[in-house]
């Protein structure tokens, strides 16, 4: 009887680990996606509730009137950041859709340079691999032919399917900043009624991944997106002095690729320059190699002082994890993996599966005793 009372309370904590995998994987994103705009407005609530307490303590604003200040100007200032940033990116990108064609024809000529350099090594190649290469070409260019026909396309009218979500933005945007406000305003009650209506244990474990999750998200992410930021600068520095056309776009983009682990600006500049050097631009070629490597020392710099041992995993480990983030959810999940796998091996460190690990040790140690003649 006590074997098998030990064997329902091991199925019950495997049931309830599954069902939270599972809830994690597949709920929760749905439920984050469904209530977007209180999710926004949790965020903007976290970053201006410091203020609000700074304005409660200091100037002896009451909490609801200075609420109210605070998510104004800080919304004021994420959209006037988020305009000035998107008008810029959109602005560079359909200047980049409509010179397409322009670029492409370029790219044509230098290829064709390259291609007359390494006539000669090309010549002396095997059948099989020169069909390859002859296929690979082909290929380039009924995609890159495919993408021109295809941008030529686009016209303004296209914006018009836009225009009907209007209405959703707007509701959007009015929840959004509301919630935010109620957030603040009406923080602690809220937090008493939820600590009241939850059980003990539960937030406990709730305290646990939170914490962990912080730590992950404030020590990982934020670290690389303020070195992401100054690589972006640099490399936009860089491209406009080289008078690159769409500098800041291919600077951001080139950055943003540095962001994600065991890829860096390396796999954008060293392609380009290697593409430079054999169609005799070697000038250009020496300046992005130097941009390389101002990225790369800067880079090297500041990641300690500001990543430190936050990420607290192996490589090997942090390519698992990336692996499955892809396969789960894409670029996306190739992005968040990394810090989803530190918040899981830290749980691990503090205890928190060590009851599926036992009853998993208990049945495996029965069923080896059982096998025994």
């Amino acid at each position: 009887m006590k074997k098998f009372l030990i064997y329902i309370k091991i199925l019950v904590n495997v049931l309830l680990f599954v069902l939270a995998v599972l809830a994690v994987i597949f709920i929760v994103p749905k439920l984050l996606s469904f209530f977007m705009p209180f999710v926004i407005g949790f965020i903007v609530s976290v970053i201006a509730n410091p203020l609000v307490r700074f304005l409660e303590k200091k100037v002896k604003i009451l909490r609801k009137h200075s609420s109210a200040i605070i998510i104004v100007l800080v919304i004021a200032a994420v959209v006037g950041a988020m305009y000035a940033l998107i008008s810029v990116l959109v602005n560079e990108v359909s200047n980049l859709v409509r010179d397409f064609p322009n670029i492409y024809k370029g790219l044509e000529v230098q290829f064709q340079t390259i291609s007359q350099k390494l006539s000669k090594i090309y010549e002396i190649l095997p059948d099989n691999i020169t069909v390859k290469l002859d296929e690979l070409g082909t290929n380039i260019t009924d995609i890159a032919s495919k993408f021109v026909a295809d941008s030529s396309k686009f016209n303004i009218s296209d914006a018009g399917d836009y225009a009907k979500n209007l209405m959703d933005l707007l509701l959007y945007a009015i929840v959004t900043i509301m919630s935010a406000y109620f957030f603040i305003a009406e923080r602690d009650n809220l937090a008493a009624t939820v600590h009241r209506l939850t059980p003990a244990s539960f937030i406990k474990s709730y305290n646990l991944i939170v914490s962990n999750f912080k730590m992950a998200v404030g020590g990982y992410f934020k670290a690389q997106f303020k070195i992401m930021l100054v690589l972006t600068v640099i490399l936009f520095a860089g491209f406009e002095i080289l008078r690159v056309n769409y500098s800041f776009l291919l600077a951001l983009l080139t950055a943003f690729l540095d962001f994600l682990p065991f890829f860096g600006t390396g796999a954008v500049i060293w392609p380009w320059a290697l593409i430079e050097i054999l169609t005799g631009n070697y000038f250009k070629a020496v300046m992005l190699v130097i941009i390389y490597l101002v990225c790369t020392i800067v880079k090297q710099v500041l990641q300690p002082k500001m990543v430190g041992d936050s990420i607290g995993i192996s490589p090997f480990a942090t390519l698992v994890f990336m692996f499955i983030g892809y396969r789960v959810s894409g670029v996306l999940g190739l992005i968040i993996g990394i810090p989803i796998g530190m918040v899981l091996i830290n749980l691990f460190k503090a205890g928190m599966f060590d009851g599926v690990i036992k009853g998993f040790k208990i049945i495996i140690h029965d069923i080896n005793e059982f096998r025994k003649l």
